[in-house]
């Protein structure tokens, strides 16, 4: 009679190496876990793959490697999954913390068996992430490049107004000059940047035809869509719109407990800042230039609802609609319009 194995696999991954633990399960049995450390290079990612043949490790569903989302870091284990077939979830750090108690003591393999841990209990809900999109990556990279000059930039013209207060116009014509070549070269790299972000967007048949439809919503412009596609990874998740509003902070949570505490709905801190900033810009335009908008906003103002909730609204609204036409793959109808 052939055994029920099943390997569960937690890895620590730091810059320069990652500890990993392996638990294999045969008949429901947990057997001795075994613990290595390899480089986070090329070069490691092929001794690990030795490393997993000796312990006999199979690339299907019946393995489960749980990483934490390192920003960077982790690119080179994906990478390696993304190719060999090897199930892998990157999960959120604080989730994954949260999740582990009262932990005391902590250490790269400390860390990795606890992940390993998790993995063995949380294996039936946890889904494993998509494979590394070379194209996703460098937009990601991009649109990280871009916030990166922009904040250099607004920078610089920021001291130079600040100084131009308290300086002599022979002081200050000397200083903008000198910063003159500094804010050329940034604007030219920022140019490239935007150029290379549209490239990418046409050469990717997926990604152009979910970007097409994620500008068709009101709100939602060249930047709001691309960034929407790079956090849901071009939706090969299927997500709800629930889940996007609430990745970006917009959707309200209720807070009540018994009979001595019931606090208002409000939205929770831990969200994508910069997601959620550009939902809002989005809704301010909506209002202006889209008549629906306009409408919904005035009416709730109207019967007293404050206008930052009634705004936090029409942001979770362009949310559930990115979502949806989506999901339909179909634009964004302007019924209201259409009906009047």
């Amino acid at each position: 009679m052939e055994k029920d194995v099943k390997c569960y696999l937690g890895m620590d991954i730091s810059k320069l190496w990652v500890d990993i633990t392996l638990m294999r399960v045969i008949d429901h049995q947990k057997q001795a876990a075994a613990s290595e450390r390899f480089d986070n290079t090329e070069a490691g990612m092929k001794a690990l793959d030795k490393w997993l043949g000796k312990h006999q490790v199979p690339f299907d569903d019946n393995s489960l490697l749980v990483v934490e989302n390192t920003g960077v870091y982790h690119r080179q284990v994906w990478g390696y999954c993304s190719t060999h077939g090897l199930p892998l979830h990157i999960g959120n750090a604080t989730h994954i913390k949260y999740s582990f108690g009262i932990a005391r003591g902590k250490s790269d393999k400390l860390d990795s068996q606890r992940l390993c841990s998790y993995a063995l209990k949380n294996a039936e809900e946890l889904k494993a992430t998509p494979v590394l999109n070379p194209v996703l990556l460098q937009l990601k990279d991009l649109m990280t490049a871009r916030s990166r000059l922009l904040i250099q930039l607004n920078s610089i013209k920021q001291y130079l107004s600040e100084l131009k207060r308290s300086n002599s116009k022979v002081v200050q014509q000397t200083l903008e000059q000198a910063h003159t070549a500094a804010l050329e070269g940034i604007q030219a790299s920022l140019k490239t940047v935007e150029e290379q972000i549209k490239r990418l967007i046409q050469q990717d048949a997926a990604i152009k035809n979910n970007y097409e439809l994620l500008v068709s919503v009101p709100g939602i412009g060249h930047l709001t869509a691309v960034y929407i596609l790079c956090c849901t990874n071009n939706f090969i998740c299927k997500i709800t719109g629930k889940q996007l509003a609430s990745y970006a902070g917009v959707a309200p949570f209720g807070t009540s407990s018994g009979t001595s505490v019931k606090g208002r709905d409000k939205v929770h801190k831990m969200a994508n800042k910069e997601l959620k900033k550009l939902l809002h810009m989005g809704a301010l335009s909506a209002i202006q230039h889209y008549e629906e908008f306009r409408a919904y906003y005035e009416r709730k103002v109207k019967e007293g609802k404050h206008e930052l909730a009634v705004l936090n609204a029409i942001r979770s609204k362009i949310a559930l609609r990115a979502v949806a036409v989506i999901n339909n793959q179909h634009k964004y109808v302007d019924n209201y319009k259409k009906a009047a």
